[in-house]
């Protein structure tokens, strides 16, 4: 029997205002404000719920992306665990969450215990409701992914629930953090779907997190290789240097502060005349002549731009 703190989210009366908002607000206008790729789909051929949907976040596309993409089967009742202490501390933030992604509140690791509820994901899969968890915790600042925490495997191993990886793909440069709505220009974003996992026997839900943070990735780059755009690497690469110019810009402005205004000394001038060192006899003063034609510099080949593989797995949307 369902616990009634959990059957809202598998009600038929919620699930059906679900389906309206979603397909008829929510889906025209992401499709219609990118172009979206889905890879993948046939991993999901033979999988039924419970089950627990896991992906990299670095937008507030998302979760949108995620619900749009799955088949309804699939997505139906499929409840979002969101930040109790940000998505639920006010009526107007809570409701469309709700309305759109089912969502209900969880606490948050180094944040107030306000609005969150713990164990609730527990029970909703213990109800047979599949659940979506960001296992970064929060939106990624600059595209690079953080490690994964823990909870969704421990969640996936207690509750014999697979895991279903997802890599997007884009979605960070279509609509980055700070941004309201996504960039002009329909950019493409990847949704790619992996095959479904379990823990393996004995694994930990920490060595579980790590092998389903390196597969994500994986999940991630081997798309972006494919249609040119940024790995993991190239967006951890981008904040080292970043992070390398701040501290150099740093120590320079500490530099200035600290320099005595007498550290350059008195100013000098030339020697006179009288004190200046002649010339040995067998010295002579050579004076550089200007050239006398400027060759200018040819310039680059063009790069020819590589063609993505014709075997991508690629189901347009």
């Amino acid at each position: 029997m369902s616990d009634p703190k959990t059957s809202q989210y598998s009600a038929a009366a919620p699930a059906f205002a679900r389906l309206v908002a979603q397909h008829l607000v929510m889906k025209p206008y992401i499709w219609s404000a990118l172009t979206v790729n889905l890879h993948g789909l046939r991993n999901l051929d033979d999988l039924k719920p419970p089950f627990v949907v896991i992906a990299n976040h670095s937008s507030h596309l998302d979760a949108p992306l995620i619900y749009g993409s799955l088949p309804r089967r699939l997505s139906q009742n499929l409840a979002a665990a969101t930040a109790g202490d940000y998505f639920f501390n006010s009526w107007y933030k809570a409701l469309p969450t709700k309305l759109f992604f089912n969502s209900f509140p969880v606490v948050r690791q180094g944040h107030a215990n306000r609005n969150g509820q713990r164990g609730l994901a527990a029970k909703l899969v213990n109800d047979g409701v599949p659940i979506l968890i960001f296992p970064e915790g929060t939106r990624s600042r600059t595209g690079a992914m953080a490690n994964f925490t823990p909870g969704a495997a421990a969640l996936s191993i207690s509750r014999n629930a697979p895991i279903v990886p997802i890599a997007l793909v884009g979605a960070y440069a279509a609509m980055p953090y700070g941004a309201t709505v996504p960039v002009p220009g329909r950019p493409h974003v990847h949704v790619v779907f992996g095959r479904p996992l379990r823990a393996t026997p004995g694994e930990t839900a920490n060595h579980f997190a790590e092998r389903l943070h390196r597969y994500v990735v994986e999940l991630h780059d081997s798309t972006a290789r494919a249609y040119g755009m940024p790995t993991q690497a190239d967006f951890a690469r981008a904040v080292a240097l970043r992070s390398a110019a701040a501290r150099a810009d740093q120590a320079a402005d500490g530099a200035v502060r600290a320099e005595p205004e007498s550290a350059s000394g008195p100013e000098t001038s030339p020697a006179p005349a009288d004190q200046q060192i002649p010339l040995a006899a067998d010295e002579t003063v050579v004076r550089l002549e200007p050239p006398d034609e400027i060759v200018p510099l040819s310039p680059p080949e063009p790069v020819v731009p590589l063609e993505p593989p014709d075997s991508t797995d690629s189901d347009q949307a």
